[in-house]
């Protein structure tokens, strides 16, 4: 693996590139030419199967339709074989060689000037027409804990002389999560029962979680795996890295604190996780790596989780948000309002260092598999990117713009999470809405 054939520039990233396609050139739109992310659409209120799409600016390219027009042949065409069954995980088994052909191809043809313009016109549908599903079959699911500064604070709270246990900056932390509970963005989430016990009550009560709390992730997904008992390589490990999303792995913390010792969460965090349904592929990603490196004073990764291009550009560059909206705002018609930032480059571990540990146990992953990066905070106590740790572990409640207060989510809350990759000389692009609002918990008899 080298920095220049992984991360390589083309014409497809040229800042002057333009389309046709009108709305890919408004200054906020997370999906200009320059991005072309990957998802599954229908029309809105269908039940038909999810279609494969790319997002352009305010539309959404039906890809098998192209393919129909004509306008995505060869190998473009090939690597769209078998997603008409409704998910992208065939795109996904053929590595990287068929999503390059397809985004070439792509751009080639939504740009200014084209001569495919009049063929994939009829091909686009607005985005404010269509429902976003989940863009491929996600067969297991791993959460990481690489957020320093969120395991730093958090371990403070509870562990204030020994917030990180000794392991922490030897080896990737991660615990097996619950794959059929992962919905897309705009899926509700209904605050969840469970077993809690207060530090004044003598026995736990079956209740539903007061601790209700967001969790700001990336994720990471696979696209072609290994062979059981076949580790991959860090030097191999970015070959299997389809693209990226966002990733809200709600939590009751409540809950979490009974339950997790020995063995860590269970049905804290099992009852929802939700994702940006547009998939940000590498290629897209290129101009925004970013070197990892260590602070110094602290070890150096294991040599099987070190290589030189992980070094030079291992990072990603990638700007996160959380915002919040009430019931209250959105009845007096106000926005959500913005809780935080932190960046992905905040990770202490990199993605093709998460592939190469959770493989090296000889551990097969499939093409759709799932890792999440953990919370990632910031390193200023104001970037916390969960309410755990913006409200001290509820001490200190935040104080909304219209005077509203929160430690963690009430019932008809809105949690949204936004990401952009911004540079000088490259055009900036985003990944969409990642959204859930909380619902109230079921009655229980």
């Amino acid at each position: 693996m080298s920095p220049a054939s992984l991360f390589m520039i083309d014409a497809s990233h040229d800042p002057a590139l333009r389309s046709w396609v009108a709305g890919a050139h408004t200054p906020d739109t997370d999906f200009p030419i320059q991005n072309l992310p990957l998802g599954m659409f229908r029309p809105a209120g269908s039940s038909a199967l999810l279609r494969p799409g790319v997002a352009i600016g305010d539309r959404v390219i039906d890809l098998l339709a192209a393919v129909q027009a004509g306008v995505l042949t060869g190998a473009a065409a090939d690597a769209l074989q078998g997603t008409e069954a409704g998910t992208l995980n065939p795109l996904m088994d053929r590595g990287a060689a068929g999503r390059r052909a397809l985004r070439t191809a792509l751009s080639a043809a939504l740009a200014e000037g084209s001569a495919a313009q009049a063929a994939l016109q009829p091909c686009l549908h607005a985005l404010d027409a269509v429902e976003l599903g989940l863009p491929c079959r996600i067969g297991d699911y791993t959460d990481f804990y690489t957020g320093i500064h969120h395991a730093t604070t958090v371990g403070q709270l509870f562990r204030p002389d020994n917030p990180l246990l000794p392991n922490y900056k030897w080896v990737p932390i991660g615990y097996h999560g619950r794959a059929s509970s992962i919905r897309a963005s705009g899926h509700a989430v209904v605050r969840p029962h469970g077993q809690i016990k207060g530090p004044n009550d003598e026995v736990p009560v079956y209740a539903p979680t007061r601790r209700l709390d967001h969790e700001l992730e990336v994720g990471v997904l696979i696209g072609g795996g290994n062979a059981l008992g076949e580790p991959i390589a860090i030097e191999q490990a970015e070959d299997h890295f389809f693209g990226l999303v966002l990733l809200n792995d709600w939590s009751a913390r409540d809950v979490q604190a009974w339950e997790y010792q020995p063995l860590g969460p269970f049905l804290s965090k099992s009852f929802a996780s939700t994702i940006s349904p547009w998939i940000v592929t590498p290629e897209a990603l290129a101009p925004f790596r970013a070197p990892f490196g260590r602070p110094a004073g602290d070890p150096q990764p294991l040599p099987y989780l070190d290589s030189a291009a992980n070094r030079a550009a291992g990072h990603i560059d990638l700007t996160l948000e959380v915002w919040l909206q009430t019931a209250q705002m959105r009845a007096d018609g106000l926005p959500h309002e913005r809780l935080m930032a932190s960046n992905f480059t905040d990770a202490y571990w990199t993605l093709a260092q998460l592939i190469t540990h959770h493989t090296s146990n000889g551990c097969d992953l499939g093409s759709g598999d799932l890792l999440g990066s953990g919370t990632l905070s910031g390193p200023d106590p104001k970037q916390g990117g969960s309410l755990l740790e913006l409200s001290l572990g509820g001490k200190q409640p935040l104080t909304l713009a219209n005077g509203e207060q929160r430690t963690f989510l009430q019932d008809g809350d809105s949690v949204l999470l936004r990401g952009h990759c911004a540079r000088p000389g490259a055009v900036r692009i985003g990944f969409g809405a990642c959204e859930g609002r909380v619902l109230p918990a079921h009655q229980r008899g």
